[in-house]
């Protein structure tokens, strides 16, 4: 009977039950349900995107923020770098030589890209900590401003910058130079945020003296030996006195300079004693007008235009008085100290090696400047045809032949010149020499070689920037206060001055005529000048020759 009853509820259990008995969601025979706890199942709900029991899946941790793309990746260690890409022809070796000057290294690495500039070398030093990066940017700001003010081309303006900033030790820096705006970038690193500052050039000025002790501070900063190592703050001292510096020269002494060289310019074309007397008057009232129009605030376009008249009224009036002198000498005399001969070149400069936006302001600039010259001089000439004078546009074209006597007046006029451009009195007697050289080159093949007045002033042009650049090199300084003063008896004053008559006796055709071979010959000499520069350095010993060669400015082939 017991075995009965024990059987009993195992055939129950074995006895099929119907479908409504049995689920398919029940759990089978034997598995134990999970533990819901006091949850209700048939109460719950489930989704059918939730994540099943049981099942483990990698969580972000909720402190972590999503990261930015410009925020240091988390794997990142400057300790741990892994190694860096090298390509398959290898990094090239620059060799930075420290007896070359400073121009020409800091050069060389503006040309290189970022990547391949080598690093300065560790220099051990008390204070670890350096200067502030804003104060060094502001140094460098300020040593740019008055290099970019005086005249000085963007390309040695950025590696006068870069030489700046290396110095004290900020390799990551980027300088940039348009007409007039200088600003510079410093990145520590990849993962640094960069630091930037900019300056404006508002006032320009022509004093090659400061620009001379701006190139020896500079210098004195970029010694590569350490032996002149200047501090911020004594840097900051220098830079001031350099500001406060007074001319060299009084203003009674640049007023007589300015008539000097109008009268040697009139004896290079032709003219004698009473032209060389009558020039030099013209060209020291308009010299005393211009002054006395900047005191008064006027824009440098009417001061050019106030101090054209001068010279061509006095022209005028000798040609009207029938006295027995050439009036087209002393007219062209009067224009010579007028001609933006240092902005053309710069200009030209800026544009071959590669600044094309600061070219282009500076040759809009010497428009102007042209443009106002020849608002002068048209209005004395179109008054003075109308009074009867008669001006001849060939007289002063049939060249005498006084060799002596013309390079004796292109080194006077290179003298008066240096003088004009507040040059150091060290350099006067150098400029003077190349002056005479380039004039003595262009008259030797234009005169007695027959060769056309462009390619001699080219050829001759060339050979003052050779020189000026040999010089510079020597002294460690720029090279214009050797090239711009002697360039000055190459500049196109008759050519200008002729093209203005005949467009004022209406012979637009020959004016238009003349004025075109004026600016090929300012072309010629603004070429010519750089290109003696270059050569000098294709021959000269030249850092980073290990690295394949000089590298070009830019790089605009088209493809």
């Amino acid at each position: 009977m017991r075995q009965k009853l024990v059987a009993e509820p195992e055939a129950e259990d074995r006895k099929p039950q119907s479908d409504e008995a049995r689920s398919a969601f029940t759990p089978p025979a034997g598995v134990a349900p999970p533990d819901t706890g006091a949850v209700d199942e048939e109460s719950s709900t489930t989704s059918e995107f939730a994540l099943p029991k049981g099942l483990d899946a990698p969580q972000a941790p909720v402190s972590e923020s999503e990261g930015s793309a410009f925020s240091t990746p988390r794997t990142y260690s400057s300790r741990e770098a892994p190694a860096a890409f090298t390509p398959a022809t290898g990094v090239p070796v620059v060799s930075l030589t420290k007896d070359a000057p400073w121009q020409d290294r800091m050069r060389t690495m503006l040309r290189m890209p970022v990547a391949e500039r080598p690093a300065p070398e560790p220099v051990h030093k008390e204070d670890e900590s350096g200067p502030a990066v804003p104060r060094v940017l502001d140094l460098t700001l300020r040593i740019g401003e008055l290099l970019l003010a005086g005249g000085e081309g963007a390309e040695d303006v950025e590696a006068a910058m870069f030489a700046v900033c290396r110095s004290y030790g900020l390799d990551r820096c980027e300088p940039n130079v348009t007409f007039t705006l200088l600003s510079i970038s410093h990145q520590p690193s990849l993962v640094d945020d960069p630091v930037t500052a900019s300056r404006t050039v508002r006032r320009r000025g022509t004093d090659y003296t400061r620009l001379a002790a701006v190139y020896r501070l500079v210098d004195d900063l970029s010694d590569p030996a350490g032996e002149t190592a200047i501090s911020l703050e004594e840097a900051y001292r220098r830079l001031a006195e350099i500001r406060r510096n007074r001319h060299p020269y009084p203003g009674w002494a640049l007023t007589a300079s300015a008539g000097l060289l109008a009268g040697a310019a009139a004896v290079l074309v032709g003219g004698g004693a009473l032209v060389f007397v009558a020039a030099a008057l013209g060209a020291m009232l308009g010299d005393r007008l211009a002054w006395l129009c900047a005191g008064r605030g006027l824009p440098e376009f009417y001061q050019f235009t106030v101090a054209a008249m001068p010279p061509a009224a006095i022209g005028v009036a000798l040609t009207v008085a029938h006295v027995d002198v050439n009036g087209s000498a002393v007219i062209t005399g009067g224009l010579f100290a007028l001609l933006p001969g240092r902005a053309l070149v710069a200009g030209v400069q800026d544009g071959l090696t590669g600044f094309y936006i600061t070219a282009s302001a500076r040759l809009l600039e010497v428009m102007y400047f042209f443009v106002g010259i020849v608002v002068g001089v048209l209005v004395v000439l179109y008054f003075g045809v109308k009074l009867g004078g008669e001006l001849n546009p060939d007289a002063a074209l049939i060249g005498s032949e006084r060799p002596l006597l013309q390079i004796a007046a292109s080194m006077l006029l290179s003298l008066t010149f240096a003088v004009l451009l507040q040059q150091e009195r060290s350099t006067v007697l150098a400029v003077t020499l190349n002056g005479g050289v380039a004039w003595s080159v262009y008259g030797a093949m234009h005169y007695a070689g027959g060769i056309s007045p462009v390619a001699s002033t080219a050829v001759a042009a060339g050979l003052v920037g050779l020189f000026g650049q040999l010089l510079s090199r020597y002294r460690f300084a720029s090279a214009l206060p050797y090239t711009t003063a002697a360039i000055g008896p190459l500049l196109p004053g008759s050519a200008t001055y002729f093209g203005l008559l005949s467009i004022a006796q209406n012979d637009v055709d020959k004016g238009l005529v003349s004025l075109s071979k004026a600016a090929a010959l300012a072309m010629a000499i603004a070429i010519g000048v750089n290109l003696g520069s270059e050569i000098s350095r294709l021959f000269l010993r030249v850092p980073g020759a290990s690295a394949g060669g000089r590298r070009a400015a830019k790089r605009t082939r088209g493809f």
